[in-house]
């Protein structure tokens, strides 16, 4: 349906100013505390995140990646993968929600000019949230994810934007919603549309089994006024090899690894407290039965394993920003999240699944909600083919082929 409530606007004094890596770990700490208790209940009920997204902006996590001359933290890209990791830990659903906060400030930070940075790190930075339009569903008009038909036309009445975008994870929840369209040239461009600008229209038709509160659904564009100072030519990323794609990449990974993460933790939680030992096992306890106790090893190391890529990538990507990133450096970004994206989506969908192995029948009734890690694991790593990771891992190291650049790489 149409939604037509707008996140009210945070009071910019109430907005903490994050400083350092330490201190945004610190805060997505307190905030995974405060937000894990309720994460099953929202799952259930499909109760839409309102009260704790605007303690997210309060906490100033928004703010983090912002460059130190605006303002911001400028942390590292693997304190940003950390961030999601507890969040998601807590609640993926509602950690999921900023993805696209972060992911089209990082495009701001790659493209944007002195005026925008100003103007829109300002607004994150007094609490403001952004969404994003996704995808066009597929079409004939449509038929990838990053073709469609949302057009910005220039009027004489000046320029308009129209279409209907889908996958569009915290679009109901923001404060501005940029959308990807092509302007009268062509060319590739991001609209930072207000969210209470006339004809746009928010649709909560997302009706996904899993990730339930994330509210991924429609906006429709209906020759929305937009200022030209709205406006970054994404078409010129195609000249200018950045971290975009691969920063986006990272933040998915992360989510997978946070719900691998609460998977396990779960799993070892029942067996200690409800799991009964096999009645072959001689055994008083679950926790001595030595199958389970090698499972449980196992399971762990994976998830370790898949934690330790995931930083590593964060830090691969902290070393090429350091310098002038190029068509190579940036490849070699995307080659290694691709790693880490491999390795989180396994380990997402092992520790979803082997927690009813390890905990056994009582771990699947319906009041213990086990299920939402599977069904956020299932949903959430759908979002691009682990296929095409280990395809690109193999094309780069035996053909020397440079992965497309676009967010999905």
């Amino acid at each position: 349906m149409p939604y037509s409530l707008i996140a009210p606007l945070p009071d910019p004094s109430r907005v903490h100013r994050i400083a350092t890596d330490a201190e945004a770990i610190a805060v997505a700490h307190q905030l995974a505390a405060e937000f894990a208790p309720g994460a099953s209940q929202r799952d259930r009920q499909r109760r839409l995140p309102w009260d704790e997204l605007q303690r997210w902006s309060e906490s100033g996590l928004g703010g983090i990646t912002i460059e130190r001359d605006y303002g911001g933290a400028d942390v590292s890209y693997a304190t940003l993968a950390e961030v999601f990791v507890i969040l998601c830990q807590a609640d993926p659903a509602l950690g999921q929600i900023p993805q696209n906060h972060f992911g089209v400030l990082g495009l701001l930070r790659e493209i944007g000019s002195e005026e925008q940075k100003r103007r829109f790190y300002g607004e994150v930075l007094a609490g403001r949230r952004l969404g994003n339009a996704g995808p066009e569903r597929r079409s004939a008009t449509s038929p990838t994810v990053l073709q469609g038909t949302t057009r910005l036309h220039n009027t004489p009445d000046g320029l308009r934007l129209s279409g209907q975008r889908f996958y569009s994870t915290g679009a109901l929840f923001a404060h501005r919603v940029p959308t990807r369209a092509l302007d009268d040239q062509g060319r590739a461009v991001q609209v930072w549309v207000p969210r209470d600008a006339p004809g746009l229209t928010v649709i909560d038709d997302w009706s996904s089994f899993g990730q339930r509160t994330t509210a991924s659904g429609s906006v429709v564009f209906d020759q929305v006024p937009v200022d030209a100072d709205d406006v970054l030519p994404v078409w010129q990323l195609e000249a200018h090899p950045g971290l975009f794609g691969p920063n986006s990449q990272l933040l998915q990974a992360a989510i997978d690894q946070g719900i691998a993460e609460a998977a396990v933790a779960d799993a070892i939680a029942f067996v200690r407290e409800r799991t009964r030992p096999w009645i072959d096992s001689g055994l008083a306890h679950a926790t001595d039965d030595p199958y389970l106790i090698a499972d449980v090893g196992r399971l762990q190391i994976d998830l370790h394993a898949a934690r330790e890529v995931l930083l590593e990538t964060g830090y691969t990507f902290d070393a090429i920003a350091a310098l002038p990133v190029t068509a190579e450096s940036s490849a070699r970004a995307s080659v290694a999240v691709a790693y880490a994206k491999v390795l989180t989506t396994q380990i997402a969908l092992e520790a979803s699944e082997k927690l009813f192995e390890l905990a056994g029948s009582a771990a699947v009734r319906a009041a213990h909600n086990l299920d939402r890690h599977w069904r956020n694991a299932r949903t959430h790593t759908l979002h691009d083919p682990v296929r095409w990771k280990t395809h690109l891992i193999g094309n780069y190291l035996l053909n020397h082929t440079l992965p497309a650049r676009h967010s999905w790489n």
